[in-house]
């Protein structure tokens, strides 16, 4: 049977009966079964709202409403986080309205990363471990993944935008956090194969895996921070995270074999579908044929992203790449919150104040006053989205600020000083 992967366009109207619409388009009753716990695997690119950049409270509230309405026990569903060394979980589904979901109809909300439930890679996969492309040279004694996943559905959730390591990120990109506990940054000199490992490690784990893709809001330039955002008012899904991903870089204007590696790897592995004209596209056909022209990642790099890619493959890798497995690794989390919080979005809120006023925007602006009852499961959307405040206030001072607390946490949760705190425990003190 040919990939399958469902878009349809949609509108603040009709997008919770539309995500309900491309999720059984899809076929997802037939992949997640109603007897197991389901993970929605929530995208947080960036602790701080940035349109395109983060899954937004319309498509995780559609996700849990449609599988409600389909006789999905929500006690058996449940939000997961993972934590990234410059990326606060906590913060980002406050800023980015995704707990207010969560609580709204009362699911569990699980960051995996608190959990002390991990279990090694090869007591889980088992000798599944000898095919992967690079994670044994990686990682030479293993590495761990949560517990909680295994035996158990997953709705991956992500956005449409491009990246400043792969070219494009969606469905494959986003199991990245959730499998890979601390250290994920040792991989991104083979970032492409990763990504194929970790989909032979869900398709092992996992009783289903699907994806649902937003792309009501899409970002252009170097993601999945720093971006361009535009209004696209397209939702894709699929149980073949190959395809929707292989789709949503077709959408953006790639060649999903020549441009995007981690999909022509993972299509040459049979572990999903990257050539469009091998996947059946489902709903608005017309939407899937649209080619949006973005630029990507590369044409117009921040300092941030030219020096990440110098150090990862580039003049820098050899004086530098060394230290980031190291005690000295926090150097890079630092220059990096730095950068973009202490920076780049204070200095670049026009681009989120202009996307406030379109009709996404001022839905955002006013969830909590727009946001359903969790027993609501006929209402479309809203025709009504509110006003966008009269003046929408200059913060940056404000975010500076933020960003300041943000650059402690980072430096205390440093993976790098927790192993050395564990080290020290475990030896009552001595050094």
């Amino acid at each position: 049977m040919k990939s399958k992967v469902a878009i349809i366009r949609t509108s603040p109207e009709t997008v919770l009966s539309d995500y309900h619409r491309v999720m059984n388009l899809a076929g997802y009753q037939d992949t997640l079964s109603k007897d197991k716990d389901t993970a929605l695997k929530i995208n947080i690119s960036w602790h701080f709202f940035f349109p395109g950049s983060s899954t937004t409270p319309w498509q995780l509230d559609g996700v849990i409403r449609a599988m409600k309405k389909d006789g999905y026990d929500p006690n058996r569903i449940y939000g997961c986080h993972n934590r990234t060394v410059v990326i606060d979980s906590h913060l980002g589904e406050r800023e980015n309205k995704q707990i207010n979901v969560i609580n709204n109809h009362g699911l569990r909300n699980n960051h995996l990363y608190e959990s002390n439930d991990w279990i090694n890679i090869k007591d889980a996969v088992g000798d599944l471990t000898s095919k992967f492309l690079c994670l044994n040279e990686v990682y030479p004694d293993g590495f761990m993944i949560p517990r909680s996943f295994i035996g158990k559905n997953i709705i991956h959730l992500p956005t449409i935008k491009t990246h400043v390591f792969t070219t494009t990120t969606g469905a494959m990109k986003n199991a990245f956090g959730g499998l890979l506990n601390e250290k994920r940054h040792w991989t991104h000199p083979v970032i492409h194969e990763t990504l194929v490992d970790l989909l032979m490690i869900q398709k092992k784990i996992h009783s289903g895996v699907f994806a649902v893709m937003d792309g009501t809001f899409a970002g252009d330039g170097p993601g999945p921070r720093c971006m361009v955002p535009y209004v696209k008012n397209v939702l894709l899904a699929s149980s073949d995270q190959v395809a929707i991903d292989a789709v949503a870089a077709k959408l953006m204007g790639f060649d999903p074999l020549k441009d995007i590696k981690f999909i022509r790897l993972a299509h040459d592995l049979g572990l999903g579908c990257g050539d469009p004209r091998d996947i059946e596209i489902v709903g608005d056909v017309d939407a899937g044929k649209e080619n949006w022209h973005f630029v990507g990642p590369y044409k117009k790099m921040t300092f941030a992203s030219r020096m990440q890619h110098k150090i990862y493959w580039g003049p820098l890798r050899k004086p530098l790449e060394w230290s980031l497995k190291t005690i000295l690794a926090p150097w890079a989390y630092i220059a990096s919150v730095i950068y973009h919080d202490s920076f780049w979005y204070p200095t670049h809120q026009k681009l989120v104040h202009d996307i406030l006023h379109s009709e996404w925007g001022r839905l955002f602006m006013n969830w909590e006053a727009k946001q359903l009852p969790p027993d609501d499961l006929k209402t479309k959307g809203w025709n009504d989205v509110g006003e966008v405040p009269l003046k929408i206030k200059a913060e940056g001072m404000k975010l500076f600020m933020r960003s300041l607390k943000i650059l402690g946490t980072c430096i205390k949760e440093a993976p790098e000083f927790e192993a050395r705190k564990r080290r020290l425990n475990n030896t009552g003190g001595s050094k």
